[in-house]
């Protein structure tokens, strides 16, 4: 639901009052980011506080567990020594603020441009993997009932019927699907996965871990699966070259996580859980401007960030490439010039570009939620500006990603592989041109710095 200042600050006062924090002293902020809920801080009494809620009811519709449950496994990872908020308020009806709870604020933040330069990475890395630890400790026996126990071979046909809703056109993806339908190992002693655990949910003041915060999607299930998670290429952000957390190895990364859980990790399922969930993010990318469409929430974020799907076929056929047979990885990869229009009226890439060149002449006098807005606006219009005809098509065929998915077509299939790999550089360069992995493929696949 949507909210006004007026109706957060009195819902909050009301909350306050309830556990018996205090009065407002601080009016609330909105905090950036967040995918899916927001966040915004207060102060109360003479504490800094984070209320944390759905942007409407609607976003809790199909949910297996709601904010209730998410704070009573908060507060259980806690006791088990993770660097977790304190939990002290779930919201009631009462309040008026819709789903959620409120926490003690933490030191720190969570940019990951401030992040991952600090001074020690590697000790950073250290404890990163020793709280990914203790959270794999909790058993069903430590938390409340509605946590889900993950049945692999269902959570793949979920992504695949979400494929199919979301069109079933995207070559990449249905490759991907088919690969961890192939490939998808049994099922091992479920443990509490976090099941978001990355650089962006990590809170940190110096090189030192202060909170590990966004536990919506917590479930039972291979320790595996947040491992990898965190080591995917879009959350290593600007670090490529650093792979586990955009802090440091992956090697090293596990040896600590060995050390602190007492176990060993295989390589095999760390690959399958990576390919998992990188078809998991770009399907959830997918989603976003389904999500805006329905109304059930019309931030600006949310049209832009379904532009990062293209990140993620990218990454997943880096990963999937590597089971290709050696004349198709060496086929060469052929890129079309595009070339701009230079007379007659402006087109409309000109326009959106002269207003997002407008927008920088703006910047200063944005401040918080509306800075971070300004700078999605932004990029949404030089997408657009970049976009040029027939290029949004491109990663869209619905013919061949049929063909992958009933696995009648594949990487040994002459030419599919370069094929996509092509369309992968295409689409990318156009929606999110600075990603880091692109100049990473366009390197291995045509040799272009």
């Amino acid at each position: 639901m949507g909210i006004s200042a007026d109706e957060l600050s009195a819902g909050l006062a009301r909350v306050c009052a309830r556990v018996g924090l205090g009065a407002l002293s601080l009016a609330p902020q909105r905090l950036t980011g967040g995918a899916v809920m927001e966040s915004w801080r207060f102060g109360a009494g003479d504490a800094a506080h984070v209320l944390r809620r759905a942007p409407s009811l609607a976003f809790m519709e199909g949910r297996p567990y709601g904010h209730g449950v998410e704070a009573a496994l908060i507060e259980a990872a806690r006791a088990k020594g993770v660097t977790a908020p304190e939990v002290v308020a779930v919201l009631e009806e009462a309040d008026g603020l819709g789903s959620g709870f409120v926490m003690r604020a933490l030191p720190g933040t969570a940019d990951p441009k401030v992040i991952l330069g600090c001074d020690d990475p590697d000790g950073l890395l250290r404890e990163a993997a020793r709280d990914l630890a203790r959270i794999h400790s909790l058993r069903q026996s430590d938390v409340p009932e509605g946590v889900p126990v993950m049945d692999y071979r269902a959570a793949i046909a979920d992504l695949k019927a979400q494929f199919v809703d979301a069109g079933g056109d995207r070559p990449i993806i249905a490759l991907g699907l088919r690969w961890l339908e192939d490939n998808c190992p049994p099922e091992v002693e479920p443990v509490l996965n976090h099941g978001d655990y990355r650089m962006g949910n990590l809170l940190v003041e110096g090189s030192r871990l202060t909170g590990v915060l966004d536990w919506e999607i917590a479930h039972f299930g291979d320790r595996h699966e947040d491992l990898a998670f965190g080591c995917m290429a879009v959350w290593r952000f600007a670090r490529h070259d650093r792979p586990a957390l955009g802090l440091g190895s992956i090697e090293d990364y596990i040896a600590a996580y060995e050390d602190e859980a007492g176990v060993t990790v295989d390589p095999a399922r760390f690959r399958f859980w990576t390919i998992y969930r990188t078809v998991w993010w770009a399907l959830g990318c997918l989603k976003m401007a389904a999500q805006w469409r329905s109304g059930a929430d019309r931030m600006l974020e949310r049209v832009v960030i379904s532009r990062r799907t293209s990140e993620q076929e990218l990454d997943l056929l880096l990963l999937l490439e590597e089971d290709a047979p050696e004349e198709e990885l060496e086929r060469p990869v052929w890129l079309a010039r595009v070339d701009p229009a230079t007379r007659g009226e402006a087109s409309p890439q000109e326009l959106a570009l002269a207003v997002a060149e407008w927008l920088d002449t703006v910047k200063d006098s944005m401040v918080g939620h509306d800075r971070f807005q300004w700078a999605v606006a932004r990029n949404a219009l030089r997408i657009v500006a970049r976009e040029h005809l027939g290029v949004v098509q491109v990663a869209q065929d619905l013919d061949l990603a049929r063909a992958l998915l009933a696995g009648q077509k594949g990487l040994n299939t002459p030419r599919v592989l370069s094929g996509l790999r092509r369309d992968a550089l295409v689409k990318l360069a156009v929606d999110i041109p600075k990603y880091p992995a692109l100049r990473h493929a366009l390197k291995k696949w045509t040799g272009v710095e």
